[in-house]
């Protein structure tokens, strides 16, 4: 199935949910936030809210700096 991925289109598994996804790519999800069609996913969900065809996921990454 098909899902965005900060603009960029990409097939995962059926079933795929947010944390595997994550795990997939290689994404340390400590410092970072996920938006799934424009709504934040809080961290504690990430094992639990499942993608579906279609979904835009933005993945964005926190930068310190002083």
């Amino acid at each position: 199935m098909e899902v965005l991925i900060n603009g960029e289109k990409r097939e995962i598994k059926p079933g795929t949910t947010v944390g595997a996804l994550l795990k997939e790519l290689g994404v340390d999800y400590r410092y970072l936030a996920v938006e799934r069609n424009r709504v934040i996913v809080p961290k504690q969900d990430y094992d639990r809210v499942i993608l579906e065809e279609g979904d835009e996921i933005e993945i964005v990454r926190f930068v310190g700096g002083g």
